[in-house]
C-alpha cells in the first residue's frame, strides 16, 4: 500500500498500529499466493516478494511442516491469552466455556473494568470458519489495542469502564488448527459423521433458527452442511449456552468473517425488515462510515439476505432471535483479489479500520437510539 493510502482518510495519520501475533505474520507470509492470470500483475507481485501460483494446492507451502498440531499454533494463541490475563488482571478475565469436538478448550477473554454494578456487554467471536484467518487476527488485535490504549484513549477507557467485552478469538478451534496443518481452505468443524466419510459441519448453519432450510445443505460432504441437528457441534452448543445465560446483559453480538467487505445484520434466512431496523441500520451506517475514515475502504451494509445471500441457521439470526438487539456479521477484506489469502501487508490496515467500526457500534450502546432521526442520506454518502 502506498504512503498516501496509509494516511487517515480525513487527512490525519492513524495511531501507530500494534503488531499481530508473530505466528499469524509468519503463517500468512508463507501462503501469499495470487491466482490472477494477468502476467503483469504476477510479475509485480513477484518483484515484491510474493509467491504466485495459478492453481495453488489446498495444502499450501509451509502449512504442514509441523505434524503435531497441538504444538504448532493453537497453544500459541492460548499462551497469549494467558499472558494477557496475567499482565492485566484489573481488565481481563480468561475462562473456558466448554471443549471442542477434539477436546480443545474453548477460551473466552472478558475485557472491562471490574465493577460490582450491572454492565452491558458486547460479544465478539472470530474464526467460525477455519480458513478465514483474518478473523482470529482481528480478535487478538482488538484485545491488544483495547488494553494498550486504555490508559490514554478516553473513548476506549469509557467503553471499558461502562461495558464488558467477551472476545472469543477462535470459535472453530479444531477446524482452524486443521487449516494450519493440513488443508488451508478448510471451512467446517472437524466432527465425524457415523454414516459418511466426510467430516465437519458449517458452524454458521448449525444454530437453532430456521435450521437447515434455504442456504444450508443436508449433505455432510457440502461446505454448508447444517449438521445432524441444531447445536450438534459442541462449539456452537457452548456459545449458545453462554449467550442464553447472559442474554439480559449482552446487547451486541458481532461475528467476524471474510471476505466481501460487508457489514451484515438480520435477517439472513428471510427477506423481511427487523423490528428495530432504524436503530440497527443507523448503527451499521455509523460503523462503515468510521471504517471508511481510516483508509477509504468501501463496505456495503444491510440485511444479510439481500446484501449477501439467504442462509439459515446462522449465529447472527440466532442471537437476534434470542433477544440481542444489535447482531452483526462483518465480512472483512477483500472482495476476491486475494480472498482468504490476505497478504501480510493488509493485516494491520484491515484490523485498524475494523477496530473503528467495532468501537463505533459499541459506543452506540451507551446512547439511546432515537429512531426518528435515522433516515440516511444516500446521495450525501455515495461511497456507502
Amino acid at each position: 500500500m502506498s504512503q498516501e493510502g496509509q494516511k487517515d482518510h480525513q487527512g490525519q495519520q492513524p495511531p501507530e498500529p500494534l503488531p499481530v501475533h508473530p505466528a499469524i505474520i509468519q503463517k500468512v507470509r508463507s501462503v501469499q499466493v495470487h491466482q490472477s492470470s494477468d502476467r503483469e500483475t504476477e510479475k509485480q507481485l513477484l518483484s515484491q516478494g510474493h509467491q504466485t501460483d495459478k492453481q495453488p494446492s489446498l495444502t499450501l507451502s509451509g502449512c504442514c511442516q509441523h505434524t503435531d498440531s497441538n504444538l504448532y499454533f493453537s497453544p500459541q494463541i492460548q499462551s497469549w491469552m494467558f499472558e494477557m490475563n496475567r499482565t492485566h488482571p484489573h481488565l481481563v478475565d480468561m475462562f473456558s466455556i466448554g471443549r471442542s469436538y477434539e477436546g480443545r478448550p474453548l477460551y473466552v477473554l472478558q475485557l472491562g473494568k471490574r465493577m460490582r454494578s450491572y454492565k452491558k456487554a458486547v460479544w465478539i467471536d472470530c474464526g467460525v470458519h477455519a480458513r478465514e484467518w483474518i478473523g482470529p487476527a482481528f480478535c487478538q488485535w482488538f484485545v491488544k489495542e483495547a488494553l494498550h490504549s486504555y490508559q490514554y484513549d478516553s473513548v476506549m477507557r469509557r467503553l471499558m469502564n461502562q461495558l464488558n467485552f467477551y472476545i472469543m478469538p477462535v470459535f472453530n478451534v479444531d477446524g482452524y488448527n486443521f487449516s494450519w496443518t493440513t488443508d488451508r481452505f478448510w471451512r467446517k468443524t472437524r466432527s465425524k459423521n457415523a454414516k459418511y466419510h466426510c467430516r465437519g459441519v458449517d458452524a454458521n448453519r448449525n444454530w437453532k433458527v430456521k435450521w437447515c432450510e434455504e442456504g444450508a445443505s443436508s449433505q455432510p460432504c457440502d461446505d454448508t452442511y447444517c449438521g445432524p441437528f441444531p447445536e450438534s457441534e459442541p462449539e456452537v452448543k457452548a456459545v449458545a449456552k453462554f449467550l442464553r445465560k447472559h442474554k439480559k446483559r449482552v446487547k451486541a453480538y458481532i461475528s467476524i468473517h471474510a471476505y466481501a467487505q460487508m457489514l451484515l445484520y438480520p435477517y439472513s434466512y428471510k427477506y423481511a425488515t427487523i423490528p428495530n431496523f432504524n436503530c440497527v441500520e443507523s448503527a451499521a451506517h455509523n460503523a462503515v462510515t468510521a471504517l471508511y475514515s481510516a483508509y477509504g475502504v468501501r463496505y456495503r451494509y444491510g440485511p444479510a439476505s439481500t446484501t449477501l445471500y439467504v442462509s439459515s441457521g446462522s449465529s447472527m439470526d440466532w442471537a437476534y432471535r434470542n433477544g440481542i438487539p444489535y447482531a452483526f456479521a462483518f465480512e472483512l477484506r477483500d472482495t476476491g483479489y486475494f480472498g482468504f489469502l490476505l497478504p501480510e501487508a493488509l493485516i494491520n490496515p484491515t484490523c485498524t479500520e475494523t477496530m473503528r467500526a467495532v468501537m463505533t457500534i459499541s459506543s452506540g450502546l451507551l446512547k439511546k437510539c432515537e429512531t426518528g432521526l435515522h433516515q440516511l442520506d444516500r446521495e450525501r454518502y455515495p461511497y456507502l
